[in-house]
């Protein structure tokens, strides 16, 4: 295929029109001081782009706009608005020449010759990021084979380590030879040089085998980083719709004599392009009728006693596998008695099913083809405004749903299924399977006793918050059913809210937080309705996302059951780090082990925790803000209660001269996090404890 010459510029170009927009439509609501310069800045950079690529047409619709701007630079009046609109047409003039820019198929976006305004350029912009994203998929593969690659380099490590072997095996056998041919000079002199090039073999492989283990890891760690950021970079933030909706907003209310304000919210969330490209005309249309049918006129507003600037707002959220996009006006609501009579009329409600409920109408109305306005206009009057949103809903498998209250407004809900999406997750493991929570589902993590888990006929539950809430073994969900409890045993419970209701789920350990990208299952598999995805981990394995709704629903069913054994033996050790995945992390792992754990965030909270309250061993980071954790350990070391008690520091920092530093401040270990191991910190806090 040929290359596309104009493939930087259609993104650069896109880039800078948002940005344009965005503006003007700011530069709307103050002085022109405000914005002028920037808007002036990116109108220079986009004619210097197209001057550069040959396309005079926009360059000099870039031009014009400096010429709009420049006298209005300095000026600290309100911006006239034909200068507004003469900004705004130049802007839509250089959208559709974008999308004509012809491609390397030969192809022109669109072929007709027709030069539309900001909706074509925005459908312009959705293809390029859908083209972007099949790069990103490339990258991505590429990423995976180098993963195979190290793994392939993990395995020659692994040989070395048996060369080294060898090398330790041909010297001690050296050794031994020696003993017995003392007195012989020849094969003394023998001996001798063949230990030295043995112990130098042993020496030279040890040193490759550390080298080369760093460089894999190292390798390995940015691999990670490089696959996360690349996964996230394939999702596209909700915000660049709002451009274009509020644009949407103001233009019906001028056409209308309105005073209208939009707000986006929840532009931070990610999703993928397809969802927001097909659902962008739905919003469109959402935001049109609120401001044509719901907000009321200036001297109305009023006279109802409310601020002649009628709002509307749009809320983009996640819900588990679902994108959410709920738009609210606070004007007139539905007429519910002409909405009546219209489909009366239209013979879509009949006499004998009622009068309709609110709940009916809106079902009617969402089927399409029904009006309550008296005559036809460009923004109404036919009824298929809301055929839009139904199409937009059925292509992406979603629903909309409409609520009215009369002099309160409107809220329309477009709510569609997901394929990816990007958000925090909290990290559990239950029999031995690590799972992901969603984190805005997460109310509290506990620790509880077997015995805080009361048994009745109706299943298990805990008192949480001063409210009886069920309790749900994650185990019995994703593995076998295991033993009952021993008794003075404990629980980590994550308390999941869903559908309005929340449950605690029983864990055998917390790991912490990550940023994860969600995929489908596989359509055949059949699996567990808790289980609502899965996300790949950097070496390809799928780790399961729960559906914390389902998780709610679970809970709640009728079940008997006996609590599972996930804990052991009180003992207290207190965790100090201020880094919140650590401390899940070290937390996760001493419970899981049958230490009881607290937590601190700093040197100066555990330090005032450890004078309350007796400890069995602390186990602190380097690195704090305030008191370091060499001070917390020389703090205790002076102090006649906590200088017998061991402390272990657990940090990045692993210079010999850090490692000295912690040994003079009296730690009783000191182990880096390049060099974590779980079973050996376990070990470790074993011997300081003899527990």
């Amino acid at each position: 295929m040929a290359e596309d010459r104009y493939k930087y510029f259609r993104i650069e170009a896109k880039e800078l029109l948002d940005d344009l927009y965005k503006g003007v439509l700011e530069l709307e609501k103050g002085t022109a001081t405000v914005r002028t310069a920037g808007l002036l800045r990116h109108a220079h950079t986009l004619k210097g782009a197209a001057r550069v690529v040959k396309q005079p047409e926009i360059a000099d619709h870039a031009h014009a706009i400096e010429e709009v701007l420049d006298p209005i630079r300095d000026s600290t009046e309100r911006v006239p608005p034909d200068r507004i609109e003469a900004v705004l047409g130049l802007l839509d003039a250089i959208g559709g020449l974008i999308t004509e820019l012809p491609r390397p198929d030969g192809t022109l976006a669109m072929p007709d010759g027709r030069r539309e305004t900001a909706a074509p350029a925005r459908a312009e912009l959705a293809r390029t990021i859908r083209a972007d994203v099949a790069e990103m998929d490339v990258l991505l593969d590429g990423v995976a084979e180098a993963h195979a690659q190290v793994s392939s380099l993990r395995g020659g490590i692994r040989g070395i380590e048996r060369a080294r072997g060898l090398a330790d095996v041909i010297v001690s056998q050296l050794e031994t030879s020696r003993s017995q041919e003392v007195g012989r000079a020849d094969a003394e002199e023998r001996s001798r040089r063949a230990r030295v090039a043995a112990t130098e073999l042993r020496s030279t492989v040890t040193s490759l085998e550390q080298e080369l283990g760093n460089d894999v890891e190292q390798i390995d760690r940015e691999l990670r980083q490089l696959r996360d950021s690349v996964e996230h970079m394939r999702l596209v933030p909700a915000g660049a719709l709002f451009p274009d909706l509020e644009r949407a907003a103001r233009d019906v209310a001028q056409a209308q004599s309105k005073m209208v304000v939009f707000e986006g919210r929840g532009g931070e969330v990610r999703l993928e392009a397809h969802v927001l490209g097909v659902a962008q005309a739905a919003l469109q249309q959402i935001v049109r009728n609120a401001v044509a049918h719901g907000i009321e006129t200036r001297d109305e507003r009023q006279a109802s006693g409310k601020s002649p600037q009628g709002h509307v707002t749009l809320d983009v959220a996640t819900r588990g596998r679902r994108a959410v996009f709920t738009c609210h006006d606070d004007g007139r609501g539905i007429d519910l008695e002409a909405l009546r009579s219209a489909a009366h009329g239209k013979g879509l409600l009949f006499e004998d099913t009622g009068t309709g409920t609110p709940e009916e109408l809106m079902r009617v109305l969402l089927r399409g083809g029904l009006s309550t306005s008296g005559h036809v206009t460009e923004l109404s009057g036919r009824g298929i405004g809301l055929d839009v949103v139904r199409d937009a809903a059925t292509r992406l498998g979603g629903e909309v749903t409409v609520t009215t209250e009369a002099t309160e407004g409107t809220t329309v809900t477009l709510e569609v299924p997901l394929s990816l999406v990007s958000f925090e997750a909290l990290a559990v493991e239950a029999a031995g399977i690590t799972a992901f929570v969603p984190l805005d589902a997460v109310s509290q993590t506990l620790r509880v006793r077997s015995a805080d888990i009361h048994l009745s006929e109706s299943g298990e539950s805990l008192t949480y918050n001063g409210a009886v809430i069920p309790f749900l073994s994650l185990a019995t969900i994703l593995a076998e059913p295991v033993s009952a409890p021993q008794p003075g045993v404990a629980w980590s419970v994550v308390v999941v809210e869903g559908r309005g209701s929340a449950a605690a789920v029983g864990v055998h350990r917390l790991f912490g937080t990550s940023s994860i990208v969600v995929r489908p299952l596989p359509p055949f598999l059949v699996i567990s309705a808790v289980i609502s995805g899965v996300w790949l981990d950097a070496d390809g394995y799928p780790k399961l996302v729960l559906d914390p709704d389902e998780l709610v629903a679970e809970a709640l069913r009728e079940r008997r059951s006996d609590p599972v054994s996930a804990g052991g033996p009180d003992s207290p050790v207190l965790v100090i780090d201020d880094s919140l995945t650590t401390r899940m992390l070290e937390q996760s792992i001493l419970e899981s082990a049958g230490y009881s754990v607290d937590v601190a965030s700093s040197g100066e909270e555990a330090l005032a925790m450890a004078q309350s309250k007796q400890y069995l061993l602390f186990l602190v980071d380097v690195e704090m803000p305030g008191m370091d954790g060499f001070t917390f350990i020389e703090h205790t070391r002076v102090h006649p209660q906590l200088r017998e008690i061991p402390a272990v520091l657990v940090t990045s920092r692993s210079s010999h001269e850090d490692r000295q530093r912690g040994l003079d401040a009296g730690a009783s270990a000191y182990i880096t996090k390049g060099e974590f191991d779980q079973g050996g910190l376990l070990d470790r806090i074993r011997a300081l404890t003899a527990t």
